[in-house]
């Protein structure tokens, strides 16, 4: 029986082994990237980055907001602060989808508008339990230096007024692209 296990693990090892070397003979590279995402939900039209868009008849009611519909326009910059450098701004969605907890599903693209990356894009998708300290979601594509990108990116709030909802939270995201 110890003989089958262990053969199984070299087994294992050489097919990781040659996945691994096949990816890197086709060219793709792996990028690991950290950016802060801030929400900012206060100060009027003009400052704001964040704009409910829809509702349920018992999203009000409900601790978590449950069935809000949130869009955002989110500036992702260098730094923790929101005074740092400006990278790019994610752009999409989140839908309050927990209704015993604070969960959110994230539909977003983080898109690049400076330095390395400026003109590319990432597509990031998936559950976001934002009571957790690390959540993690899906990088399910991206554009321009990231085309043909997959991975997944890990989320860790930083700061979060819990009366007002502005937040600040890095994102560090690990991607296999073109």
């Amino acid at each position: 029986m110890a003989r089958s296990s262990s053969s199984f693990a070299a087994l294992a090892a050489v097919v990781a082994l040659l996945a691994a070397t096949a990816a890197s003979a086709a060219g793709e590279k792996e990028t690991h990237l950290r950016v802060f995402w801030h929400d900012v939900v206060t100060g009027g039209p003009n400052v704001s980055t964040v704009v409910q868009v829809a509702e349920g008849p018992s999203s009000n009611a409900s601790t978590t907001g449950f069935g809000s519909v949130v869009v955002i326009d989110d500036p992702l910059t260098e730094g923790p602060n929101l005074t740092s450098r400006l990278l790019g701004r994610a752009q999409g969605m989140y839908v309050s989808t927990g209704k015993d907890s604070l969960s959110l599903m994230m539909v977003m693209n983080f898109v690049f508008v400076d330095g390395t990356y400026n003109g590319s894009s990432l597509a990031i998708l998936g559950p976001n339990p934002a009571e957790r300290r690390v959540r993690e979601m899906a990088v399910v594509g991206g554009t321009g230096a990231f085309r043909f990108a997959t991975g997944y990116c890990e989320a860790r709030t930083q700061w979060i007024d819990t009366r007002t909802g502005d937040a600040t939270v890095e994102y560090n995201l690990h991607v296999r692209h073109d």
